[in-house]
C-alpha cells in the first residue's frame, strides 16, 4: 500500500452522505474542531458493535476535548441505520465508502467469509485522528476486526497531544 493517508500531511478529503440526512467532508473537521474518524467493518460485524458502543458511551469526555467522532463504512445506508440505530449512536454515521476511498485511507479490504457477513468487499476497522487543519496526527489501522486501539488510551493521548502541543510521530 504506497498510496495512502500520511501522518502529518492534509488527510484525503472524501464526501460522504450521513444518517443525519446532509454530507460529511472526511479530512475537514469543523472550524476549530478536531476530527476523530473510525472506520468499523459493518452491521455484520459484532466486534464493531461493540467498540462503537464504548465510544458512544465516551462521547461526552471527546465533546469536552473538542474532538468530533465521525464513525463510516462501506455498508449502505438501510445497514448503516439499523447499525446506529440498534446501538443508539450519538455521533455522526457517514456511510457508502467505497473501496477505492477506502484504499485511499490505507485500508485493509476484505470479502466476506459466508453469507452471514455481507455480500461485497468491505474495510477493515482503521480509526485516524485530524487536526483542525485537515493534518492527519495519529492512525491505526488493522487487518482483522479483533486489532483495534484500545478508547482509553486514544482519550488519554489525545489529551497529552492538546495539552503538550504533542507532535505527530513515526515520521521518518
Amino acid at each position: 500500500m504506497t498510496a495512502h493517508a500520511k501522518i502529518d500531511k492534509a488527510f484525503p478529503t472524501i464526501l460522504l452522505p450521513t444518517l443525519g440526512d446532509k454530507e460529511i467532508m472526511l479530512g475537514r473537521p469543523p472550524q476549530g474542531q478536531w476530527q476523530m474518524l473510525v472506520i468499523y467493518r459493518g452491521l455484520h460485524c459484532p466486534i464493531c458493535k461493540k467498540y462503537l458502543s464504548q465510544l458512544n458511551e465516551m462521547k461526552a469526555d471527546f465533546d469536552k476535548m473538542n474532538v468530533q467522532i465521525v464513525a463510516a463504512s462501506t455498508d449502505p445506508r438501510e445497514k448503516a441505520q439499523e447499525f446506529a440505530s440498534n446501538l443508539g449512536l450519538d455521533f455522526e454515521v457517514a456511510y457508502d465508502l467505497d473501496i477505492e476511498q477506502a484504499r485511499a485511507l490505507g485500508l485493509y479490504i476484505s470479502t466476506s467469509l459466508d453469507s452471514a457477513e455481507t455480500d461485497w468487499p468491505f474495510a477493515e476497522p482503521g480509526l485516524f485522528f485530524l487536526r483542525p487543519d485537515g493534518g492527519l496526527h495519529f492512525a491505526e489501522v488493522s487487518s482483522a476486526p479483533f486489532c483495534r486501539p484500545d478508547l482509553e488510551m486514544i482519550k488519554m493521548g489525545i489529551g497529552v497531544i492538546q495539552e503538550k502541543n504533542y507532535p505527530p510521530r513515526g515520521l521518518g
